[in-house]
């Protein structure tokens, strides 16, 4: 553990996988078949800030320190997060400039983002099951930073400048990463990373 054991809090990072629910039960009819993070945590009483759809991969981070949780989840703190978004076709500068200043989803302009279109993909773990691959189609990916979080957000804003996701993986939370993590695995915060986060 790397936090004080005189300390009533945790602090987690997680790198949920694919197709796993951004929750500890599943009260659905299919619950026998969905995966939760009751499945990879077994800390009691910890909760993710924020979340990550089924179908999207990455960094969650879990606590159960409330009032820290709810300052991290509201959008007007604007805290950044990063994306790396794989998409159908080659994005085109117009299309990257949209996505910089802002797309109209759900009748909702989104706010200004941090939008890169990668030279080369990231070094990421295969994704089970993998992406749909066809030979005519060229995929390319993103790193999107945005200040907000939306339902859906990131996909429907790539959908609404003509290039759907294909591939979702949340890489950053501020300047807590990925870096060490395998799709599935866990750890706590380190000290430094435990004072950046107090101090947001």
């Amino acid at each position: 553990m790397n936090v004080s054991d005189s300390s009533p809090y945790r602090y987690l990072l997680f790198y949920k996988p694919y197709n796993v629910l951004c929750q500890f039960t599943d009260d659905s009819p299919t619950a026998a078949q969905r995966q939760t993070l009751k499945d990879y945590i077994p800390i009691p009483e910890v909760y993710p800030v924020g979340r990550l759809d089924q179908d999207s991969e990455g960094l969650l981070l879990l606590t159960n320190h409330g009032q820290l949780q709810h300052r991290l989840s509201d959008p007007k703190f604007r805290h950044p997060r990063t994306y790396w978004v794989q998409v159908e076709r080659i994005p085109d500068a117009a299309a990257i400039h949209q996505l910089q200043q802002g797309v109209v989803i759900q009748g909702y302009k989104t706010r200004p983002a941090q939008v890169v279109l990668l030279t080369q993909a990231p070094d990421l773990p295969p994704r089970d099951p993998p992406i749909r691959f066809r030979k005519t189609v060229p995929t390319a990916w993103l790193s999107i930073t945005l200040t907000e979080g939306r339902n859906r957000q990131v996909r429907r804003m790539t959908a609404a400048v003509g290039f759907p996701t294909l591939r979702l993986v949340r890489s950053q939370i501020g300047n807590l990463s990925l870096t060490g993590l395998q799709p599935g695995k866990w750890r706590d915060l380190t000290p430094s990373e435990l004072r950046y986060l107090k101090s947001l």
